[in-house]
């Protein structure tokens, strides 16, 4: 697959994204040149019966997730979900390559890959402050690269977004063992696509 680097703002740092397919740039809105905060917040869903239908499937989801053992929350006025795995769950300590455990973490997630252009998948690593700015941004990079292109090899990439924030938004306080390791985190944001939207607008709301 032919790729491009592509930078883009997020929160107080730049973030490295990846590239994305070819055909991805079909989208009228291309989400790959969007920051984060964008991405979180497009594509708008319509107030009343198309909200509520959005945010019921969501949370429905988001139960169905739960029930995986996964760390689930929710946004956006319960549109967005989003769900947290530990980098000591995804990779060696220092490493940047998915472990055999880390690939079966994130398996559950596959499923949200289809239909394409349901979800818009928004994959944002973090470290915590050990080292220079520099390492941990390019930590963050390459563990974030590492988990699209497992992504990439099992499934659509075309509306999943990495962004690599290093150690600009910490969780807690990196003042002990434990705290470092809560900020060190991959967070998956699913994010309502045009596809999910439209079937709502129609009452049919199911994948």
């Amino acid at each position: 697959m032919k790729t491009k680097h592509i930078l883009a703002a997020a929160a107080l740092a730049v973030a490295m994204m990846l590239p994305s397919a070819a055909n991805a740039r079909n989208n009228p809105v291309d989400i790959y040149d969007l920051s984060l905060e964008q991405n979180l917040e497009l594509p708008e869903v319509k107030s009343g019966k198309q909200a509520d239908r959005v945010t019921a499937f969501q949370y429905n989801a988001a139960v169905a997730y739960k029930k995986k053992n996964l760390d689930v929350e929710l946004m956006r006025d319960g549109e967005v979900i989003i769900i947290t795995f530990q980098s000591s769950r995804l990779f060696a300590e220092g490493d940047t390559v998915l472990t055999k455990d880390g690939a079966k973490a994130l398996q559950p997630m596959l499923a949200a890959l289809k239909p394409q252009g349901f979800y818009k998948m928004l994959l944002v690593m973090h470290s915590d402050n050990t080292g220079s700015e520099t390492y941990t941004y390019e930590l963050s990079r390459a563990r974030v690269n590492a988990v699209y292109d497992w992504f990439d090899a099992n499934g659509d990439v075309d509306f999943v977004v990495p962004y690599a924030l290093g150690d600009t938004d910490p969780i807690v306080d990196n003042n002990s063992y434990d705290n470092r390791a809560r900020n060190r985190r991959l967070e998956i944001y699913l994010v309502p696509a045009e596809l999910m939207i439209e079937r709502a607008k129609k009452g049919d709301i199911k994948k």
